[in-house]
């Protein structure tokens, strides 16, 4: 089995009873490692694999828990300052033991109280556990091979700019979500599904909460509805087994717009579907 990872969930054995707790199998990189006895569980054996989080006491020494941080080493988190000491600033990130961030990975000073986006990472020097709040470190400027406009993506909201919304792709690379509406948005630091709008010629991403297309369907159905109306009957000879181009040069639009634009109409109970057609509600 591979070493132990600092900053990460491990599955360890237990292999001592300690007055202070557990024991537990650190192989060469840790040694033995303390499960403290705040953490240990009714049902915990001596030889069991328990699933634990490793990180650093006060004293730098090598500690397990059961709880589970806001995020891990490698990741992104939106936290919450609560102390300021000469050192720099402590994040809650939800253990018993804050997160240093240095005053020297802040892009400008935070006081206690506010919150930020943040990577937590080891720091080699010191081989701690840290956090920075520089994300340009940590963050590509352009998309990996293989990305599509179309694809899924995770998103994590980071801050508003002049050209829309600043935002972390699958913490990995910068995406920026434009024509967004902030009020309709989850707060910054939120981590939403989404989807690539596409990718542009220098590598940066324009992203959407909405699936591709989905922007050209309310006005669709409203145009379709519009046509409906206009009509002496209510009714138009289309339905989802008409072919493409008849929609087309009825309604100026694609099958696919046309059928989630009948969908959100059907839904609502504007219209009524039959085998010929379709046709208004009464």
């Amino acid at each position: 089995m591979s070493e132990p990872q600092l900053g990460s969930y491990n599955t360890l054995r237990i292999i001592e009873n300690h007055e202070s707790g557990l024991l537990l199998d650190g192989k060469e990189s840790f040694g033995s490692i303390l499960l403290p006895t705040r953490y240990v569980r009714e049902e915990f054996r001596l030889g069991d694999q328990v699933k634990i989080f490793l990180y650093l006491d006060s004293e730098d020494r090598p500690i397990a828990t059961t709880e589970c941080p806001y995020a891990i080493v490698g990741e992104f988190a939106f936290l919450e300052v609560i102390d300021s000491t000469r050192s720099g600033s402590f994040l809650d990130w939800g253990l018993s033991k804050d997160l240093l961030l240095p005053f020297g990975e802040q892009p400008k000073r935070l006081r206690v109280g506010q919150s930020t986006v943040v990577y937590i990472y080891v720091d080699n020097i010191s081989s701690r556990i840290v956090a920075s709040a520089k994300l340009k470190k940590h963050v590509s400027d352009t998309a990996p091979v293989g990305l599509r406009g179309g694809n899924q993506v995770s998103i994590m909201l980071v801050e508003k700019t002049d050209i829309g919304i600043r935002s972390i792709v699958n913490d990995n690379f910068w995406g920026i979500i434009k024509d967004a509406n902030v009020k309709l948005l989850p707060p910054m630091g939120s981590r939403v599904q989404g989807f690539v709008s596409r990718v542009r010629s220098d590598g940066l991403i324009d992203l959407s909460l909405e699936p591709p297309g989905y922007s050209k369907v309310p006005s669709a159905a409203e145009k379709l509805y519009d046509h409906l109306k206009s009509t002496d009957e209510g009714f138009l000879p289309v339905h989802d087994k008409s072919s493409p181009d008849e929609i087309k040069s009825l309604l100026g639009m694609s099958k696919k717009v046309f059928k989630q634009a009948v969908g959100g109409l059907y839904r609502d109970k504007k219209i009524t579907i039959k085998n010929n057609g379709i046709y208004l509600s009464d």
